[in-house]
């Protein structure tokens, strides 16, 4: 059975920076792409980062290249999400997800998702 489990969000100021793991296990890893989204209240799921299994390209949203990063650990079965610079408007949920399609900015080509994590960022 797949599974996604996020950790690492939090709290942190304007500026600062945090750092999401996401663990997988099952046919999530072996994955096409996995990626980053996230959500906040009202808003649709937004796609931020992705990465390849096959040649380990990765891929952004203009909203955070240049800050966020994302990595993935073929050993440990993770991907990470490293954030600098953060903003108030990055504050929002948090998803790992995991897809076999080759849409990977679209959450609904996703077949494989996290339970989220909330990531708070003050003023």
């Amino acid at each position: 059975q797949a599974q996604l489990v996020e950790s690492g969000g939090g709290l942190v100021q304007a500026g600062g920076s945090l750092r999401l793991s996401c663990a997988a296990s099952g046919r999530a890893f072996s994955s096409y792409f996995m990626a980053w989204f996230r959500q906040a209240p009202g808003e649709e799921r937004e796609f931020l980062a992705a990465s390849r299994r096959t040649d380990g390209r990765t891929f952004y949203a203009d909203s955070v290249k240049g800050r966020f990063t994302i990595s993935r650990d073929n050993a440990k079965n993770t991907v990470a999400l490293q954030m600098n610079s953060l903003k108030p408007e990055d504050a929002a949920t948090y998803y790992c997800a995991a897809t076999g399609s080759q849409y990977y900015t679209s959450f609904r080509e996703y077949e494989y998702w996290g339970q989220g994590t909330q990531v708070t960022v003050s003023p």
